[in-house]
């Protein structure tokens, strides 16, 4: 497919912290064993630095993340998707955003006449790699 620009990939991010990969779907905010998804592991890492935010307090950051910004029916491919949920969650743990490689990929994508053209189609598609575990903010657990 041509859009009239080199794209280097359709970038899935997601954000490994205290042991556990975290990432944003149609399914909402999901937790897994890091490279865990069917996706497996990464094709490249970027390190953010380190977090002085307690495991506690970061699940139930996204908790409340799950609860409002980031619940499943949100989910935007081009908008609202993975990458908005990385670096939002990068900044809270560390200050840092996500490079603007990633971030500014889908508005690239959306200036090109092909872009323009699949708006409609890609507008539906919804990602959920399989394998992680949906965090929702109503199950009791810590």
């Amino acid at each position: 497919l041509h859009t009239g620009k080199q794209l280097d990939g359709i970038w899935h991010t997601s954000i490994i912290v205290h042991k556990d990969e975290f990432f944003y779907s149609s399914g909402g905010i999901t937790s897994c064993p890091p490279g865990g998804t069917l996706l497996g592991p990464p094709d490249s890492v970027v390190d953010l630095g380190n977090t002085e935010v307690t495991e506690e307090i970061f699940l139930e950051y996204l908790s409340s993340l799950g609860e409002s910004m980031f619940r499943g029916e949100s989910y935007n491919l081009f908008e609202h998707n993975c990458n908005t949920f990385s670096n939002e969650v990068a900044q809270f743990l560390t200050g840092r955003k996500i490079p603007s490689y990633i971030t500014d990929l889908p508005a690239e994508v959306l200036s090109t006449p092909f872009g323009q053209a699949l708006r409609p189609l890609l507008d539906t598609i919804q990602i959920q790699p399989p394998g992680g575990n949906i965090i929702s903010g109503h199950n009791g657990q810590s």
